[in-house]
């Protein structure tokens, strides 16, 4: 094993542009050395999400930005290579916030989930039973509440979130309605992922008209990953009590906030239900998720897509295609092997 960690830190923030790869830069340091009640992870695979962009940022959100020349801030499988505690015996497979970097030293809080290899090939603990499948789990689940037979509209439904919440809904008996940016991604929403209906928004036109004649009867649920002209069009067509789930702002910025329609009017008459979503108010449920997003997969019911890149170096660039939508399923960077 190597005896120096690679570690991308954060080397600018984001400017009018957005995020670039000049942000980052490669550093080279000596492998870190455990000391009492410290665990040392070898990390695998590091993950790649929109969430970066707000951990990024120059102002705060839900969390304190990644400091310029700090190691960016990422969810990743890792292997314990050290340890002195029993519960984390060497060898294990974790998942937690280990940063993009080769070496990790944990105390152990930063440990999200144990992992198994009998859940399935390593790549699906950053994908199904990671962050991703548990954002789209829980959001839909706890926040959506879907009935069987009621209409659950989910944006960016072709990407890592959105499959799953797509599929998610069509397991409990829900009607599928989901937005997308190309006719491809139109194609993997109807064949892969099972929806009833797909909209590409870039070719769409009126967005309101699309989406009625994609769900006459109205929406009861709506999985909220872009904000912008699509929730817009979503806000039109909410069903008395509708509930709205709002996981991601992805197609408007951070800062400053922008103006848009006011959607007061909308909410009232249809009684509707709008709540933000943070996965870690929901740790509690996370094994519980894990388990049945596992036993959904094993059974051939949720499919995925892994876009995985080779070698820390590739992890900007990586992040910089996921941002613009150019990935094609979960974005991943593969940096080692397990033992």
């Amino acid at each position: 094993m190597s005896e120096t960690n690679r570690r991308i830190v954060l080397a600018a923030r984001p400017g009018p542009e957005g995020v670039t790869e000049d942000c980052f830069r490669l550093e080279v340091g000596d492998k870190p050395r455990p000391g009492p009640g410290q665990l040392l992870i070898r990390n695998l695979l590091l993950s790649c999400e929109p969430a970066q962009r707000g951990w990024i940022a120059a102002a705060a959100n839900y969390s304190e930005p990644v400091p310029l020349g700090g190691v960016m801030r990422s969810f990743a499988l890792g292997q314990i290579v050290e340890s002195d505690d029993s519960h984390w015996p060497a060898g294990s497979l974790v998942y937690g916030r280990f940063g993009w970097q080769d070496w990790h030293l944990s105390d152990g809080s930063d440990i999200d989930r144990r992992c198994h290899a009998h859940d399935g090939p390593l790549e699906i603990n950053l994908h199904l039973l990671g962050l991703t499948g548990l954002t789209a789990y829980l959001a839909l689940t706890e926040i959506g509440r879907p009935q069987a037979g009621e209409t659950v509209v989910v944006s960016t439904a072709a990407g890592a979130v959105g499959s799953v919440a797509g599929q998610i809904a069509k397991i409990l008996g829900c009607r599928t309605v989901g937005f997308t940016g190309s006719d491809e991604k139109v194609a993997a929403c109807l064949d892969d992922f099972g929806y009833d209906a797909a909209i590409n928004y870039r070719k769409a036109g009126d967005l309101a008209s699309a989406l009625k004649a994609a769900a006459p009867e109205g929406v009861d649920v709506y999985y909220d990953n872009t904000a912008g002209p699509v929730s817009d069009a979503v806000m039109t067509q909410l069903k008395p009590r509708a509930r709205i789930a709002i996981v991601g702002t992805m197609s408007i910025p951070s800062h400053p906030v922008p103006e848009g329609p006011r959607y007061n009017r909308a909410i009232l008459v249809a009684r509707a239900t709008v709540t933000g979503f943070l996965a870690f108010d929901w740790t509690e449920k996370f094994d519980e998720a894990a388990r049945q997003l596992a036993i959904w997969h094993k059974e051939g019911r949720i499919h995925t897509r892994h876009d995985v890149a080779e070698g820390i170096e590739a992890a900007p660039a990586h992040l910089v295609r996921l941002l613009r939508g150019e990935n094609d399923g979960k974005a991943m960077v593969r940096i080692a092997e397990p033992a």
